[in-house]
């Protein structure tokens, strides 16, 4: 595929960005997004040009850089693919569905960058984590209906890879997964537990407000105290951190069976999580915890 192993990569998915992080091929990334750094923190200490991601791409920023070798991955805006393009450099374009499409990505990255065992090893970990904690969730007595929301404006279900989780988690995923929905559509579910993992909201998404501004305040998972926020990462990066996100779902069905993982807030704690904030200064959470 390439005359040669790439030696300077740049990743304009933080998906990419950790799964280079899994094989061990961290020191090859030249350029990243803000959002990389985010959920890969040992980048603070590399020294990586920031650039735009899979919907904002740059040809000029691209070319900057120097790659070798561009890896995005969806969602991409058609601008943005002409950006890539443009910059004439190669370009691995992913878009990953379900958990097999990850592993294959997995797979593929490694082989690339020449660590063909390392990216097995990776995917292997991977499926033996799921197979753990499916055979855990087998003795618990039922498996609650679970609601996975990826986006609040519109209503939008997490995806397939988030629905193959909930199911190994024990639990039974309502809906279409990356479909849109609507409040009354769920409140006609009356999910057991309700799950907000809201795209590049980290574990900021405003558990109360959401439940009373769409009326949910009666729905069982409301009654029941069984509201979550977790972190937007663990599910929504289509990497190895999926098993972070898959430990934290398994919590939040079955709390009888798991233990609480970092990552993870409840409706009961949201005024813990809102007094911590204004503490700390935090004004972009507070923003989102009023405005959205």
């Amino acid at each position: 595929m390439f005359p040669s192993l790439p030696q300077r990569v740049a990743s304009l998915q933080p998906s990419a960005t950790l799964i280079l992080a899994g094989i061990g091929k961290l020191d090859c990334l030249v350029a990243c997004t803000k959002y990389c750094v985010d959920v890969c923190p040992e980048l603070r200490h590399h020294h990586c040009t920031i650039i735009s991601d899979s919907w904002t791409a740059s040809a000029e920023q691209i070319i900057a850089a120097d790659p070798d070798l561009v890896i995005a991955s969806v969602p991409y805006q058609e601008k943005s693919v002409i950006e890539i393009l443009k910059a004439g450099r190669p370009f691995l374009g992913l878009a990953p569905r379900n958990l097999n499409d990850v592993y294959s990505d997995i797979a593929m990255i490694a082989a690339i960058m020449g660590e063909p065992g390392r990216g097995h090893s990776v995917v292997e970990s991977m499926q033996r984590g799921i197979e753990e904690v499916r055979q855990r969730s087998k003795s618990a007595p039922s498996r609650p209906r679970v609601y996975c929301e990826e986006w609040g404006k519109p209503l939008i279900h997490s995806q397939y890879w988030v629905a193959e989780l909930v199911e190994a988690a024990g639990g039974e995923f309502i809906g279409i997964p990356g479909a849109k929905t609507s409040v009354e559509a769920i409140a006609a579910e009356n999910p057991d537990v309700i799950i907000a993992a809201w795209c590049g909201a980290g574990d900021r998404v405003p558990l109360r407000k959401v439940i009373r501004d769409r009326a949910w305040e009666k729905l069982h998972a409301a009654q029941t105290d069984r509201v979550f926020c977790i972190r937007d990462e663990y599910l929504n990066t289509p990497a190895p951190t999926l098993i972070q996100g898959l430990h934290a779902l398994a919590a939040c069905i079955h709390p009888e069976i798991f233990p609480r993982p970092a990552g993870i807030r409840s409706l009961s704690r949201e005024e813990d999580f809102s007094r911590e904030m204004a503490a700390e200064g935090n004004e972009a959470a507070l923003r989102l915890q009023l405005h959205n």
